[in-house]
């Protein structure tokens, strides 16, 4: 029964940073240190360093593809760099800003943010209206890619981890 708290308490910790990934919570790396305090647990026996580097690769991946999409997805809608830099930087900062709203304010926080973002930094005077506000959506359009990804990398995350840890 002992042997089987530290698997339980992974699968718990495997559940709640899925369930964090989309409210833009740092879900994927609480995946991440589980894995790594469960390797640790075990001596890296049962779930080695190669399984642990795949992880945190994985973790990188996503964490760059969230950044890269909305930055992306803002100049293929009629952006120029400065939206796609906007876009990054609103998400963050509308993730910040949302998160005194209980459960969906970083979400709504990060979408908004992301648009705001792309849309101030892409206006300047002789730009379009349909130009500017273009750039805003394929920066939600970008955020909500880059959460789906990230998402799928967590899934992706769990499956090898419970995989190493049952194995």
């Amino acid at each position: 029964m002992a042997e089987s708290i530290p698997l339980l308490l992974l699968i718990v910790a495997f559940i709640v940073g899925l369930l964090l990934i989309p409210f833009g919570l740092p879900g994927l790396w609480l995946m991440v240190l589980a894995l790594i305090g469960f390797a640790a647990l075990g001596g890296f026996e049962q779930v080695g360093w190669t399984t642990l580097a795949a992880v945190v690769v994985l973790g990188v991946v996503a964490e760059a593809a969230e950044a890269w999409l909305g930055f992306r997805f803002a100049k293929r809608y009629g952006g120029s760099n400065r939206a796609g830099w906007g876009a990054i930087l609103g998400a963050l900062v509308g993730t910040v800003v949302g998160m005194p709203i209980p459960i969906v304010g970083n979400i709504v926080g990060a979408f908004v943010g992301a648009f705001v973002g792309a849309v101030v930094l892409q206006h300047s005077p002789g730009t379009e209206i349909k130009e500017t506000l273009g750039a805003g959506w394929g920066a939600v359009l970008g955020r909500a890619t880059g959460a789906a990804i990230k998402i799928a990398i967590g899934f992706a995350v769990g499956i090898i981890g419970l995989y190493a840890a049952w194995g």
